[in-house]
């Protein structure tokens, strides 16, 4: 079996071009992941294949990606309007950084919306590879009726609903034809010098050795050629499909690239196992491409015995399947398998890097409807986490509270309805609370004495202490200046201690940082005095003079990396702006052509607005990373405004 990945924004028509490509010669068969990965397989030229739609959006990209792993070869399918290019960035980022051979398909191509030679320019920029054009539209007034083949100098008159004619080249398209042709053969000759022999000599190269060099260079993945068509009028699929089946290379070649890429040897490698998920009474199902012989249940894969094989398009889950290489299968009760990872009989390898998500930007704390779910909450996030690699789980400091960050909010409203749908577990959502802290802005000093009688022996402990402001960063210290006694030295720690423990919480409610305490002076008692009651006259008297300190609300700041492709670039130092944040800079991303990342340091409570306004600006395909920096104080009507909200919180708990 071959099998491919049809990728690309949303709206530029994926599933109506795998629909179309599966029915050219029968009837496909389909079926759908909860996630949005779908699989058709069909035939073609007595061939069986398998293509694999992965839904557009850039918070589902992790899926395209994974798709990717067990892909011979990729269609990234793009809009015909040169202003939409960029939405396309994304993909020939991920595409790129695999090294998947990919054909580039204009759909929509019935649909006036600019120049063609407008949108490849408009691709190129944010494609390494150079944008090959292998056809050339026929138009008559602003309508496209057909198409010109540049290497057999063909013409094809599309008709509805039937195969395209095949017609003279119009007068009106022969300049332009063999323009785009000439372009065609030099580029070309680029990667073959006998081409270019013949092209300096003024021969023309026969059209069987143009489709052979065509061929070799794509399966190297050193070029991307551009076709055209309109999938929802069947315009374009044959001239596609035929592409794919005589130029996309084998699973022969997908194994040697996955395994230069994991630096393992290809012999060894067995399968790659690409997407996951849960199911109502079945569990955990895996997708797995076979790039070998001799998979079936009972086999050894990944360092376990495999589950049940099933044929993930047959709909029917006890059908006895015994996949070859390239065949893609469905597996349960395989939960020792990650996803998406590299398989051989006795090992799991970590995929490629190219693999991971980028870094997920809206967090929310899950809250689930009755307490008896709270437990199954937490192992369910778990299980989630492992087929979702989007998805990231960890508890809310402070609270213990399931946290979740999400690629986004359709995300979110996905992982909410499999919790309910799957698992049975209702969730409402929230902000996650901000991470404040408090600090002085001025020392004190406190004399404290605890004093305690209730029968038998008492407590008695009496301190001096000196409370003053550390510099930014230097978190608590402790010191001592005793002398004579007063304070026995097995007692200092627990003075310590004590002090340790009412930073805990200070005046506005939050913990407290950067503050050192002194222990200058003080006294004992020979009988009353223990190590809890110096503990105690330490909390005591460091809350004391915490209060007469001059408390300072503290907020978090964090440095992000937002990477954006670079026509966005000028908008970000407004929103960075309007957040209350500061422009580091940017640079040219070195990665990704088209790119930049620009660097900025971002209130943590303004993060979740930098994620919205991130989507709004850049279409949604900007995203961006995050670390903690250091804490900063915050004054105003603003910090009023938190230690009241923080204060409410207090009281409804």
């Amino acid at each position: 079996m071959r099998c491919f990945t049809v990728l690309g924004p949303s709206q530029t028509g994926k599933s109506t071009v795998v629909e179309k490509l599966g029915s050219l010669e029968g009837a496909p068969r389909k079926s759908n992941s909860p996630y949005g990965l779908n699989l058709t397989e069909f035939t073609f030229g007595n061939e069986p294949w398998c293509a694999l739609d992965a839904p557009g959006g850039n918070e589902a990209l992790v899926h395209a990606q994974h798709a990717l792993l067990a892909s011979d070869a990729c269609i990234l399918c793009v809009s015909p309007a040169p202003e939409e290019a960029v939405l396309a960035a994304p993909y020939l980022r991920v595409i790129e950084a695999s090294g998947t051979p990919c054909i580039l398909f204009v759909n929509r191509m019935d649909e006036p919306r600019g120049r063609l030679r407008d949108v490849i320019a408009a691709l190129q920029d944010y494609a390494g590879h150079t944008l090959l054009l292998r056809q050339i539209p026929i138009r008559e007034g602003d309508r496209i009726v057909g198409s010109c083949d540049l290497i057999s100098e063909r013409a094809w008159r599309y008709r509805e609903g039937q195969t395209s004619a095949l017609i003279a080249i119009p007068e009106s398209a022969a300049e332009r034809e063999h323009e785009a042709r000439t372009e065609l053969l030099e580029h070309l000759s680029e990667f073959d010098d006998w081409l270019l022999e013949e092209l300096i000599e003024d021969r023309e190269p026969p059209s069987d050795a143009l489709y052979a060099i065509s061929s070799r260079i794509l399966k190297e993945n050193k070029i991307i050629p551009v076709l055209i068509g309109a999938a929802s009028h069947g315009n374009g699929m044959m001239r596609l499909m035929k592409a794919l089946r005589h130029e996309a290379p084998p699973v022969e070649a997908l194994r040697e690239r996955l395994a230069r890429a994991a630096n393992i040897d290809a012999g060894k490698l067995a399968a790659a196992s690409f997407h996951a998920y849960h199911r109502q009474n079945v569990g955990k199902t895996v997708l797995v491409r076979a790039l070998g012989e001799g998979l079936k249940q009972g086999a050894s894969l990944g360092s376990a015995t495999l589950g049940a094989v099933q044929d993930p398009a047959n709909g029917r889950s006890n059908a006895p399947f015994v996949p070859a290489a390239g065949d893609v299968f469905a597996t349960v009760k395989s939960d020792h398998l990650p996803v998406p990872s590299l398989l051989s009989s006795d090992a799991a390898v970590a995929p490629p890097e190219w693999t991971e998500a980028s870094t997920p930007m809206l967090e929310r704390i899950l809250v689930p409807g009755s307490e008896r779910d709270e437990n199954k909450l937490s192992e369910t996030l778990a299980k989630l986490s492992e087929t979702d690699r989007g998805l990231k789980v960890r508890q809310e400091e402070g609270t213990g509270a399931q946290l979740v960050c999400t690629q986004g909010p359709v995300h979110l409203r996905d992982l909410c309805r499999t919790l309910s749908d799957v698992f049975h577990i209702a969730v409402t959502d929230r902000p996650p609370s901000p991470i404040y802290r408090e600090t002085i802005s001025k020392p004190s000093e406190v004399h404290y004495r605890h004093r305690k009688q209730t029968g038998g022996a008492g407590q008695f402990a009496d301190v001096k202490l000196s409370i003053h402001p550390n510099e930014r960063g230097q978190g608590f210290t402790f010191g001592e200046t005793v002398k004579g006694g007063v304070v026995p030295r097995n007692y200092i720690p627990a003075v310590e201690a004590g002090a340790r423990e009412a930073m805990e919480k200070g005046p506005l409610g939050f913990e407290v940082i950067d503050v050192g305490v002194t222990l200058t002076d003080g006294q004992h008692h020979t009988v009353d005095s223990s190590e809890y009651a110096f503990r105690t006259a330490a909390k005591m008297g460091v809350r004391q003079a915490l209060a007469e300190g001059s408390a300072v609300l503290m907020q978090p700041v964090f440095r992000s990396e937002i990477h954006i492709p670079s026509v966005y670039s000028g908008s970000l130092v407004q929103i960075v702006s309007a957040l209350k944040g500061q422009v580091l800079g940017f640079d040219r991303d070195e990665t990704a052509k088209g790119w930049d990342i620009f660097r900025a340091l971002v209130p943590g409570g303004a993060l979740d607005e930098l994620a919205r306004a991130l989507r709004s600006a850049t279409q949604g395909i900007g995203y961006f990373s995050k670390t903690f920096d250091h804490f900063e104080e915050l004054y105003g009507k603003e910090a009023d405004a938190i230690v009241r909200a923080h204060g409410a919180q207090r009281a409804e708990h």
